[in-house]
């Protein structure tokens, strides 16, 4: 195998590790890779001598390590939408009293990048650089309804209240598109509830999606609805920002 092919060979592990929740064992990744084991062990032991993979927890499966996480949060500081978004989390703060969330698309799920807290003692903060699944989030339903996204095939219940059915998602998708925001009701986390909007560049693509969570002790439905217009109006303003910058 030459250098351009053990490379190639290498990125497709890193992609195929990227898919998985809870990594992967060679001989599986041998049979994706369509080589034989000995090769998959080799790739993965260079990657692994470079933090670009380490062992999982029961030590015969590998996943992504800590070297891409910090080149991921290199990148993430970087974007433009983030250094944009900022002052309108920070109002969306202001406003709703919750955290404050940004994200956008990638590898099939949403991808935090930026948050900013509140000063509430009790709040729900999303680590930047999180991956959270897109039918049983406020931020992902947006971006699955307003993108050009395929509905993902395995809807896993993570609580009593997530989305399991491809029907259930597309009404919910349906919604989501007429009423211009989405809401997570304690779908992906128990006892956390969250609502979210899409934020559209000047060409009217969703570039994004923003949005609050909190505790559902005191963030409730009727209090959802009720800041539903103020957060898809700080989601326009941010949109108007990106239009006016191209």
């Amino acid at each position: 195998m030459s250098e351009i092919q053990s490379l190639a060979k290498g990125l497709k592990v890193l992609d195929i590790m990227a898919e998985t929740s809870d990594g992967i064992g060679v001989t599986e990744l041998a049979d994706q890779l369509e080589v034989n084991k000995a090769t998959a062990s080799r790739l993965v032991h260079t990657l692994l001598s470079y933090g670009f993979v380490e062992q999982a927890p029961d030590g015969r499966r590998y996943q992504l390590g800590p070297v891409l996480v910090q080149l991921s949060r290199s990148v993430i500081n970087r974007m433009p939408l983030r250094e944009t978004a900022k002052s309108y989390l920070h109002k969306l703060v202001r406003v709703t009293g919750e955290c404050a969330h940004l994200a956008i698309y990638a590898q099939g799920q949403a991808l935090y990048i930026d948050q900013v807290e509140s000063d509430a003692s009790l709040r729900v903060n999303a680590e930047v650089g999180q991956m959270a699944p897109l039918y049983c989030t406020a931020l992902g339903k947006v971006l699955l309804a307003f993108g050009d996204y395929s509905l993902p095939a395995n809807l896993e219940m993570r609580t009593a209240a997530t989305i399991i059915t491809q029907e259930e998602l597309a009404l919910e998708l349906k919604k989501v598109r007429q009423q211009g925001f989405a809401i997570d009701d304690e779908e992906y986390d128990e006892g956390v509830r969250c609502i979210a909007v899409p934020v559209f560049d000047f060409r009217n693509k969703i570039v994004g999606a923003v949005g609050i969570s909190g505790p559902a002790a005191r963030v409730s439905l009727d209090r959802l609805e009720e800041m539903s217009s103020q957060v898809i109006q700080i989601g326009q303003e941010l949109t108007d920002r990106l239009k006016f910058k191209q």
